[in-house]
């Protein structure tokens, strides 16, 4: 288990940065390639890439996991289902149709469905100041996305793109929240190979769907780029990080992290687009780190206790 022990050395909340930082980026890739990279296509052509990558040093753990993952098959295909197919499909179907800024924003609401579903489903309920967290975070949130102008707020209309990213959420969080079944035994490359396999199955007939169609890939330069990012770091070392990170401080903890894909998107069109920073960004920022330092806080532990390994 040396990559976990690894891992096991280097924050969980840096490593749920760095994942964001990675589906931020995807995110905007996503959107950019929309014209030329059908959703289905996307999806496959990702974890097609991801899985040549991960298979040959997977493959060991999961030939020694098999027993676990046979016991835990309802799991598995959850998690490749929930996490590498259909939550792909939605959000590049999403992207289409509303812009990779909405898109981010609407993934901040991650959080919020994760703890719907803990306390819904698993009896999890969180301190008052979790919920605060939760609260403060999501006003960042709102005033990037309102550019410091609650009337934007108001004004703002759900789109057909929006639904499917909210779609994606319900997914992600689903996924997320499953991770506290996967089997204990079975090594992270394991389950991420795994999980990349199912995935690959499952996207397939949609795959094949979509170019009877008429859904074909514009096989560009930028195309292949970005399935070669998508398939490497949002696919590969985002999950093993995201899912290593879930492990240690829970899935509520873990989602509020989600609320920097709208800071992380801010900055990138500032960096790429050369966008100004204003002071609603700053602002917004501020009371979202701030609410992430509320709900990671170390004496929440027990509030987490009913979900962490």
């Amino acid at each position: 288990m040396r990559q976990t022990a690894l891992l096991d050395r280097v924050s969980p909340y840096l490593l749920l940065m760095a994942t964001v930082l990675f589906w931020s980026l995807n995110w905007i890739a996503g959107r950019a390639l929309r014209d030329d990279l059908p959703a289905y296509s996307f999806a496959l052509w990702r974890w097609v890439c991801a899985s040549a990558l991960l298979l040959p040093f997977a493959w060991p753990h999961m030939v020694r996991g098999w027993p676990a993952m046979r016991r835990s098959w309802p799991v598995m295909i959850a998690l490749g289902v929930l996490g590498t197919t259909f939550c792909n499909v939605t959000s590049y179907t999403g992207l289409k149709y509303t812009t990779a800024v909405s898109g981010s924003i609407l993934n901040s609401f991650v959080p919020v469905i994760i703890i719907a579903i803990s306390w819904a489903f698993l009896g999890q309920r969180l301190r008052a100041s979790q919920w605060a967290g939760v609260v403060i975070s999501l006003t960042g949130v709102l005033s990037i996305v309102g550019r410091g102008d609650p009337m934007v707020i108001l004004a703002l209309r759900f789109n057909v793109g929006d639904l499917w990213i909210i779609a994606s959420t319900l997914l992600w969080a689903l996924y997320t929240v499953c991770l506290r079944w996967r089997p204990a035994d079975l090594h992270p490359l394991g389950l991420l190979g795994a999980n990349a396999v199912v995935g690959v199955v499952a996207v397939l007939p949609g795959y094949l769907w979509s170019l009877a169609q008429g859904a074909y890939v514009n096989w560009t330069q930028p195309v292949v780029v970005g399935i070669v990012y998508a398939g490497v770091f949002p696919s590969v070392v985002g999950y093993i990080f995201w899912n290593n990170a879930v492990s240690r401080v829970g899935p509520n903890k873990a989602g509020m992290f989600m609320h920097l894909l709208p800071v992380f998107a801010s900055l990138l069109a500032i960096a790429f687009l050369d966008e100004r920073l204003h002071l609603f960004h700053v602002a917004g920022m501020a009371l979202i780190f701030s609410g992430i330092w509320l709900t990671s806080r170390s004496d929440s532990r027990a509030a987490e206790a009913g979900l962490e390994n």
